[in-house]
């Protein structure tokens, strides 16, 4: 699969260094590659912040995710659910969608912190709509839709997602 990219470092908010890849994927295989490697590099502890607009590409590259780590099964967005689990011998991967929230006070009200663990793996769609009230991100994946396919920025923001980030395209 070929997806035309380039790999830098660049300031991440809020100064730090961070690592940035950043791709242009044609279509939707393209897209669930970039998920599968995701899968290779990213470990139990992280979370994933996951942005762009409606048919942007998020629950397309958490298909190629889940689908890298052996999970068969129909993979939906959470839109309606808020949370879907996906249980792994080793952790636990939840995927959120907090598209529906109308105050970031419905995080708190769902009680999902405690998901946020170092036996979990999240990924969360719409995470600006839980506002200051989620744990910071690792990783933060930026995806717009573009004339022909989608434009993708994959930022490491701490340490284990720089760390992350930089192995993406040599493991």
């Amino acid at each position: 699969m070929k997806i035309q990219a380039n790999v830098s470092s660049v300031p991440s908010p809020p100064g730090g260094e961070g690592s940035l890849f950043v791709a242009t994927l044609p279509d939707d295989a393209a897209t669930q590659f970039l998920g599968a490697r995701l899968a290779r590099v990213l470990v139990p502890g992280l979370s994933v912040w996951l942005y762009g607009d409606l048919g942007a590409g998020k629950t397309t590259l958490t298909r190629g995710l889940l689908r890298q780590l052996g999970y068969g099964g129909r993979v939906k967005s959470p839109t309606y659910t808020l949370v879907e689990l996906y249980p792994f011998s080793s952790f636990n991967l939840y995927h959120f969608d907090l598209y529906r929230f109308v105050d970031p006070d419905e995080w708190t009200d769902a009680g999902f912190r405690e998901y946020f663990n170092d036996t979990s793996l999240c990924l969360v769609e719409w995470p600006e709509k839980g506002g200051d009230l989620l744990p910071s991100p690792d990783i933060q994946v930026r995806l717009e839709l573009l004339d022909a396919g989608r434009g993708v920025q994959v930022q490491g923001l701490s340490k284990a997602g720089i760390q992350c980030v930089a192995r993406l395209f040599t493991s």
